[in-house]
């Protein structure tokens, strides 16, 4: 399939992160951008400021006369897993035989013939594709970028570049979507066990893992983290290097330091593996993103930057004028009073990185937690992890949790999670009534967390505490 061929670009479920990427990249293209969300988000307003049209009930009579009325082969439906198979819009479009395909399925198309760089792992993929959007863009080298996430540096989930031949995406293993991709390079974060409703068990995820490893062109090359290097098959075909903030291995990372929210390191490496202008070392690294796991990040996406020709003093500016993304350990408000970070960590492995980054940088200090589960299935799957990541809140507020594309599980709900939990201070508060509850708490340093609306309390809990 050739989707620069499509007149008309449909999106069924466009206030998506990724969604709403792909419909900039479309509108970019000259292509007549439509969509459909049950939700008119902040996002879907961008859009319409940017020309698209947007519905946000069932009937589109009116915003796509002119798609009803055109050929069916003009125009392309895409659509994201997230919503429901008994869509009416999708239902639509299915009974009148338009093309149809998953957003992922898109994105395959659209780097097959791109030199492509695909960041996948259970684990920072959106901070580590938007680190190395913004290296190469500060470098001069103009990629086009879909990013899982808002850059704070451009305000925009998405960069376009006419000129450059380089694509970086993120390689989502949810419902499988990486497969669709065949990378030239690819990075690997991590590999936790996740999206238990589409993975059997964690040998099921590697097998898909291993598959994209598998897709990667031929004379690629893929970089890994040390950790998870030995759960791969080995691979001839291409190119395998190894990071670490941990260990000694391909490319390593030593005086780590946190000077407040920076973090201040050093790299080097063992073989010179594939990079002809990776010097021995790469000293004082500044990043102004807290947390060793932020440190990995920037290394893969260092590496990664030099391994594509850019040199060392462009990369060292670039990471240290990278403002982050927006909802991974986004600070508002920090001072000797009061402390408030909002992040989009929804696995106990995030969750518990979230919290120790905190503690670290601000020993002794009272850690008031909100967090908001993502999915009944994966509170089920991860009640006994999540417990664990969240005991070292000094006082823990569960809301209810966002079911997203899911129905209900007997049983599952934040008072069973709550139970679990060993936290002296604990209690679960229905979102609408956060605010009011926070009000009577005497705050000293306050955590939102979570991957579900509770973003839109942001602001209003940031107004609340100024």
């Amino acid at each position: 399939m050739n989707v620069d061929l499509y007149k008309n670009i449909f999106f069924v479920g466009i206030g998506g992160i990724g969604m709403s990427a792909l419909a900039r990249y479309f509108s970019k293209k000259n292509k007549s951008v439509y969509g459909y969300d049950k939700t008119k988000s902040d996002l879907c307003m961008q859009l319409e400021n940017e020309g698209i049209d947007i519905i946000y009930n069932d009937n589109a009579s009116n915003i796509l006369k002119e798609i009803y009325q055109s050929d069916t082969k003009e125009t392309l439906i895409i659509y994201t897993p997230a919503i429901a198979s008994d869509n009416k819009i999708l239902q639509f479009f299915n009974d009148r035989s338009f093309d149809i395909i998953k957003r992922s399925e898109a994105l395959g198309y659209i780097s097959k013939d791109t030199y492509t760089v695909a960041i996948a792992g259970t684990h920072g993929k959106t901070t580590t594709s938007t680190m190395l959007a913004h290296i190469l863009e500060a470098s001069g080298n103009n990629p086009t970028a879909f990013l899982g996430g808002i850059s704070h540096n451009y305000k925009t989930n998405f960069l376009f570049s006419e000129s450059s031949n380089i694509l970086i995406v993120e390689a989502d293993e949810f419902d499988r979507s990486f497969l669709h991709l065949h990378a030239n390079i690819a990075i690997i974060t991590s590999i936790d066990v996740d999206h238990l409703d589409v993975y059997k068990d964690k040998n099921d995820l590697l097998l898909a893992f291993n598959q994209f490893i598998a897709q990667i062109k031929k004379n690629g090359f893929l970089l890994i983290e040390d950790s998870v290097k030995h759960e791969i098959e080995p691979n001839k075909r291409i190119n395998i290097a190894s990071y670490s903030t941990s260990s000694i291995c391909d490319y390593y990372s030593e005086n780590i330091s946190c000077n407040n929210s920076k973090m201040i390191f050093d790299m080097k490496f063992c073989k010179n593996k594939f990079i002809n202008n990776f010097e021995s070392s790469i000293t004082n690294i500044e990043l102004n993103m807290p947390g060793k796991h932020n440190v990995s990040n920037a290394m893969s996406a260092i590496i990664v930057s030099s391994y594509l020709g850019v040199d060392k003093s462009n990369i060292k500016k670039a990471i240290k004028t990278f403002n982050g993304v927006y909802r991974r350990f986004d600070i508002h408000i920090d001072n000797k009073k009061l402390v408030y970070i909002d992040d989009y960590a929804h696995h106990p492995e995030e969750v518990l990185a979230t919290i120790n980054t905190t503690k670290k940088m601000y020993p002794s200090r009272k850690i008031t937690v909100v967090f908001q589960p993502h999915l009944f299935s994966r509170t089920k799957d991860f009640a006994n992890e999540f417990s664990v990541s969240l005991r070292d809140a000094d006082d823990l507020v569960l809301l209810d949790i966002f079911p997203a594309r899911e129905n209900p599980i007997e049983g599952i709900d934040s008072y069973m999670l709550l139970n679990l939990c060993t936290n002296n201070e604990k209690e679960v508060c229905p979102k609408d009534s956060l605010i009011p509850l926070l009000k009577n708490k005497k705050i000293d340093i306050l955590l939102t967390l979570g991957a579900g609306d509770v973003s839109t309390l942001v602001q209003p809990i940031k107004h609340m505490l100024n």
